[in-house]
């Protein structure tokens, strides 16, 4: 049984060359919205290792509570480096 292959009528434009019909676009953050990403996956993480924790799943939880510093340092060199222009 032969299957033929069929080219997608859909192609990607932009810069985004993985896109899909209907994925979200890729947008490069500003450095305050990346800062805010950085901390709010750094406050997620420290969430996840809890419920990991509450469920009795303690190697997932030291995983996910190793995991969490890492966001916070990225967002301290952040603000560290002077990459966040001053709020007006």
């Amino acid at each position: 049984m032969f299957i033929s292959i069929q080219r997608c009528d859909i192609e990607p434009q932009g810069a985004d060359r993985v896109a899909t019909p209907f994925s979200p676009r890729i947008v490069d953050d500003c450095p305050r919205a990346l800062h805010a990403r950085l901390l709010a996956n750094a406050a997620a993480r420290r969430l996840r290792a809890v419920e990991r924790r509450n469920a009795l799943r303690e190697d997932d939880a030291e995983y996910w509570l190793h995991a969490a510093p890492v966001a916070v340092e990225r967002a301290a060199e952040m603000r560290c480096s002077g990459r966040l222009p001053r709020l007006p």
